[in-house]
């Protein structure tokens, strides 16, 4: 189970100062229990690693093998919410050279950008390979992969013939609604539900993070035990519980005038994991002219671009570290004849030895700097941790948003950009 240290906090709070919090944390994790907080008919994620049956964990799996058999490229169409996290899993377990690797499979994430270079170099890498599409969106009317949802129909339609292609395109979208739902239901498409009560960031541990997840070769039973094991664990009503102080702490830092937050970790495979959490910190706490404001770094490359400013800028910041337990195979530093490197002194030492001591000094040196810093241990990176993960982020925003009086589950602000895009585009009053 994944816990939370805050020892490292204490220079900028007090424990008498954590343990009146306690009070509220528990009036916001009940709530999210009782449904009686703000966007309580979005609470449909907290039971999503017990909710899903039997038999539709079997069609996942089952779609997810028909497509590794039918096509050598699946391309995720979606944003945010509707595919970072699956990108996240996949980088974390199967690497981010995944694609370079994989015997089976490549998985390429398109829909989330309006680029055209983007999509041009798309459709080079789709030529003259064989490949599924599977579109996840909730309305189905998002602007960026709804034009290439109908760039890519367009494609394997010409490739393979209308009713081929239906065979190669899979939906996750509404059970009942929207402009996907309807497509997949005149078109004959294979699709899956996003449950209504569920958010588009908070929705992983549902068909829109597990199917690709299986794609990759991700058992998503194991994912939904992890998510299922932290929901068990992480109803503990007290500070015993990780989420109740991770949400704690990075509430304190804010009232004590932290503005922001810097998630990392010293695992590169982790750099999407910390795009998912920027989004679901982001969107759910800021409004209200309040929120921490959510940056992902990946050290120690990052140490290389942000560290000064981390060390010596402004102090309205605070870390997040997030630690994995070392890997099973290690890498042995070498000894060198020569020594020109003057690296001999680490023989017999591992690759993973030098970045715990590397850790270890970076968190001193940024404490040192006045720089607070929590620590998330994670354990192994395995698809149960990977379940256990993305609950325990859930859970904390969700319980963090609350403690800012703030709705963690709509998005209001999102959607005077669209508004004003759709207005610029021309579209019609009557086609909204």
């Amino acid at each position: 189970m994944i816990n939370a240290d805050i020892s490292n906090i204490w220079g900028e709070l007090s424990l008498p100062a954590l343990l009146a919090l306690e009070r509220e944390v528990f009036d916001a994790h009940m709530r999210l229990t009782d449904k009686t907080g703000r966007g309580a008919d979005y609470l449909g994620w907290m039971a999503l690693p017990d909710r899903m049956t039997t038999t539709e964990l079997q069609r996942i799996r089952q779609a997810a093998e028909r497509i590794r058999e039918q096509s050598q490229v699946l391309v995720v169409v979606g944003i945010g919410g509707s595919y970072l996290g699956a990108r996240a899993a996949i980088e974390l377990l199967r690497g981010q050279q995944y694609n370079l690797t994989s015997k089976t499979i490549q998985i390429l994430f398109a829909g989330n950008s309006f680029s055209t270079r983007s999509h041009q170099e798309l459709l080079e890498l789709l030529s003259g390979r064989d490949f599924s599409v599977c579109i996840i969106s909730k309305s189905g009317t998002t602007m960026e992969p709804a034009l290439v949802t109908r760039s890519l129909k367009w494609l394997l339609e010409q490739k393979y013939g209308a009713e081929e292609a239906k065979k190669r395109i899979y939906v996750i979208t509404d059970p009942t609604r929207g402009a996907l739902r309807q497509m997949a239901q005149q078109e004959g498409y294979e699709a899956f539900p996003i449950p209504p009560d569920v958010g588009g960031r908070y929705s992983v541990l549902s068909a829109v993070g597990l199917l690709p997840m299986a794609v990759a070769g991700i058992d998503p039973g194991q994912v939904l035990l992890g998510g299922s094991e932290a929901r068990r664990q992480l109803d503990i009503r007290s500070f015993e519980n990780p989420a109740w102080l991770y949400a704690a702490a990075r509430t304190l830092l804010y009232r004590g005038g932290k503005s922001i937050e810097v998630l990392c970790s010293w695992e590169p495979r982790f750099a999407v994991f910390g795009r998912w959490w920027q989004q679901l910190f982001g969107e759910s706490e800021g409004k209200e002219g309040k929120g921490l404001f959510p940056v992902s770094l990946e050290f120690s490359a990052d140490l290389h671009s942000m560290g000064q400013m981390i060390q010596q800028g402004p102090r309205n910041l605070f870390e997040t570290v997030v630690r994995f337990a070392p890997p099973e195979q290690q890498v042995a530093v070498e000894m060198d004849w020569k020594d020109l490197d003057g690296l001999n002194y680490l023989q017999g030492k591992t690759f993973e030895d030098v970045a715990e001591q590397a850790c270890q000094g970076t968190i001193a040196a940024h404490v040192d700097g006045g720089v607070p810093v929590i620590t998330l241990e994670a354990g192994p990176t395995d698809a149960g941790t990977v379940g256990e993960l993305f609950y325990f982020f859930e859970l904390s925003c969700a319980l963090s948003a609350y403690l800012l009086d703030v709705n963690p589950f709509d998005q209001p602000g999102v959607e005077q950009y669209k508004e004003n895009m759709y207005a610029l585009l021309g579209r019609p009053k009557n086609n909204r």
